[in-house]
């Protein structure tokens, strides 16, 4: 809004919407299928993304979709029957895994998968940060508003809505891993995880790390932390049989018997990505990153849970999951919404 507001003063009108466009509330996502237009961006909280995203299609529109694409299974497999739908009715469906439309990152990407640095062992990716969206204190909350609110207000801070730390950010390393193992899904998963810091009524983690393990035995950790005054980071690193690939303080490079340093002209991944998708539209050549994207997904939900429970959970396991973080079906701010005590690993069970 600043962004806008600045180049309106300037005399360079970037948004016109007219007031009889803008829609606000709990139902408002049908009011914009509903208003005559081609494509739509998913940018909600999470925990309302599959429901926008099966509308949309039904709808017959294009998608851009923010990640995560939902922050629990049931939530994935309604995801799943809308990249279905996106196929039978040609829709563009394209992901904000951003990453995947970084050119230094694709050219890195691509060499690992020509072998050069041989057969991948392992990885281990980093996204230490500070908190998103800090929970303030109960007593801050306004006057009048009701519990529904209060939370998406917010929302990173409650799992149903942004998945926790790990499923709403970090997801970006774990897209890492899957792009890097060709987007086949691991075997199994452990990890280790919990809250260090207050939740203020909260209950997601505020730091997991994750061990994703693959039936060729080779082995990816993701450390993920969300605290302030830490050491930051936000990396990759790959062992090859023949040498390193880095994601490294902004570079991408290559170590060992084929080094490599990326030299190519830098782009704005977010701009890329967007037109990529209306490119395909024109074209009639749609983009559809569907089945990775849910992969990416639930890749991330399945260390969360491993976390949670403190579990070593399995692919066909977390597949199974019945687990239904997000309420269904919410229509009025003064809808009543339960929320989970913060997880607690060995006694919160898989379900």
């Amino acid at each position: 809004l600043k962004v806008v507001e600045k180049n309106t003063k300037e005399g360079s009108l970037k948004v016109n919407v007219k007031e009889s466009r803008k829609f606000v509330g709990l139902d408002s996502y049908e009011k914009v299928l509903d208003s005559g237009v081609d494509v739509v961006i998913l940018t909600t909280p999470p925990g309302f993304r599959p429901m926008h995203l099966v509308k949309a299609v039904e709808a017959g529109k294009h998608v851009f979709t923010e990640k995560p694409m939902a922050t629990d299974v049931p939530g994935v497999n309604l995801v799943r029957k809308s990249v279905e739908i996106s196929k039978k009715k040609n829709l563009a469906m394209v992901a904000g895994f951003c990453w995947r439309y970084d050119w230094a990152r694709k050219a890195l990407f691509e060499r690992i998968a020509d072998g050069q640095i041989g057969e991948v062992r392992s990885a281990l990716g980093t996204y230490l940060v500070g908190p998103v969206k800090p929970m303030p204190e109960a007593k801050t909350r306004p006057e009048g508003i009701t519990d529904l609110e209060w939370m998406v207000r917010n929302w990173y801070n409650f799992n149903w809505l942004s998945g926790d730390g790990l499923v709403e950010q970090a997801v970006h390393t774990v897209d890492w891993v899957a792009w890097l193992m060709g987007d086949r899904p691991p075997a199994f998963a452990t990890a280790v995880g919990g809250r260090q810091i207050p939740a203020h009524g909260g209950n997601i983690y505020d730091h997991i790390e994750v061990n994703y393990a693959w039936d060729n035995h080779v082995r990816c950790a993701v450390s993920q932390r969300q605290i302030s005054g830490c050491h930051n980071e936000n990396s990759f690193y790959v062992q090859g049989a023949d040498g390193e690939a880095w994601i490294h303080g902004g570079r991408v490079y290559i170590t060992g018997k084929n080094p490599w340093k990326y030299r190519g002209p830098k782009n704005n991944m977010y701009q890329t990505e967007h037109n990529e998708l209306f490119a395909s539209i024109r074209e009639g050549n749609v983009i559809n990153n569907g089945d990775r994207m849910i992969n990416s997904t639930l890749m991330g939900i399945m260390g969360r849970t491993a976390a949670y429970t403190g579990k070593k959970i399995t692919w066909e396991a977390i597949n199974k999951s019945k687990l239904q973080m997000a309420p269904q079906n919410l229509t009025k701010w003064e809808d009543e919404v339960q929320v989970e005590p913060m997880a607690l690993p060995g006694r919160t069970q898989l379900v």
